[in-house]
């Protein structure tokens, strides 16, 4: 039951994506971002997490196109705290000014993590709440996150295999001088466990910025490159 319900969910998530690029043309922008993580277990509750991420502009201005916007390099502290909940710090940096013209950026991130496997699929909640550092201002932003994923054969994901993964995500970002700003995330991935340590995924992402003031459509095709050690 779980399992039949959880694929409606996605594949109408999907669904939405889709739909969502024939009628959001106006404000519209697309990117590709692919990214490489590496995570690393020091002890079997404390890990590391280190990923370098490209963000590429494919359609801006009604034009089609491929050029740099941005690079960040990230790194996460976790620690588990109980079999199903874990709590983070991440710092990151993002460089930008090399490639247009606006500040770098210095990012703080503290996070909460719980999950539950009731059957094949697992449920994730996560909070977080940041701290965006720039030249121009400083951006608190608080964000959560529900997201599924489940193996699209038999009831465990075996090397070779496929699962999906599914993220709706609410954002609130407040600035001095500034009003409130609203954000939503829909995104879809389907990944292959390539082997024990490794996994691939492919997907893509629909952002509605700014939707209680000036609506921005965000659309990203994500690919990910995931290594264990």
């Amino acid at each position: 039951m779980y399992y039949t319900e959880c694929r409606k969910w996605f594949f109408s998530l999907v669904c939405l994506l889709n739909a969502s690029l024939g009628f959001s043309q106006e404000n519209f922008t697309a990117f590709w971002q692919p990214s490489v993580a590496v995570n690393y277990d020091l002890t079997s509750t404390y890990s590391h997490n280190f990923s370098v991420q490209n963000r590429n502009f494919i359609y801006e201005d009604e034009t089609a196109t491929l050029s740099t916007r941005q690079v960040d390099v990230v790194h996460f502290s976790n620690l588990r705290i109980r079999e199903n909940q874990s709590i983070a710090l991440g710092i990151l940096y993002r460089f930008r000014d090399v490639f247009e013209n606006s500040s770098n950026e210095l990012r703080l991130t503290q996070q909460y993590n719980i999950q539950n496997r009731p059957l094949s699929v697992r449920y994730g909640h996560r909070l977080r709440s940041e701290q965006r550092i720039s030249t121009i201002r400083t951006v608190h932003r608080f964000r959560y996150r529900f997201s599924l994923d489940f193996p699209l054969k038999g009831e465990k994901l075996d090397i070779g295999e496929p699962y999906l993964v599914g993220n709706l995500e609410n954002l609130l970002s407040v600035a001095k001088s500034l009003k409130p700003q609203y954000d939503l995330r829909l995104t879809a991935h389907i990944g292959w466990k390539l082997s024990q340590k490794t996994k691939v995924q492919i997907g893509s992402e629909y952002r509605f910025e700014d939707y209680a003031q000036n609506l921005e459509n965000v659309f990203f095709i994500l690919t990910n490159l995931n290594f264990s050690l």
